[in-house]
């Protein structure tokens, strides 16, 4: 991460949280138990932060073949962290992941979920939404 807002374990959740928070629809929730944040739209999650021993990490949905992809090219992308492996990754602390590759995956695993309710649902059309 390449980011300069304070040490690169704990930007890479600031980072993926202020951007969670500015998609339309998103609420954040706070689970104790295993110390977890959640962003969801339509009640469904999307993005989640919580801490493994000695390191905050990022964890979101994704497409298969996409996260089959990530995973071969940086070696801090791994199978969701207490996820489905197949349709989740975590993102870990490091220097190899560019801050606009942790942007694209918080906004395609928003564009996945919101695809995934009714279209009553939908806060967005995820086929053309383009964050700001």
């Amino acid at each position: 991460m390449d980011d300069e807002d304070g040490p690169a374990p704990t930007r890479l959740q600031r980072r993926s949280a202020a951007l969670a928070e500015r998609l339309p629809g998103v609420e954040r929730s706070h689970q104790a138990q295993g110390d977890w944040d959640f962003w969801k739209v339509g009640g469904k999650t999307f993005l989640a932060h919580t801490a493994l021993p000695g390191e905050p990490v990022v964890t979101v949905k994704v497409d298969p073949a996409d996260g089959e992809g990530l995973r071969a090219q940086y070696p801090q992308i791994t199978p969701g962290y207490h996820m489905n492996k197949q349709h989740w990754v975590s993102v870990h602390p490091g220097e190899q992941v560019p801050t606009e590759v942790l942007d694209e995956l918080v906004v395609e695993s928003y564009r996945l979920v919101v695809g995934g309710l009714r279209r009553d649902l939908r806060p967005v059309d995820p086929a053309t939404f383009r964050p700001e």
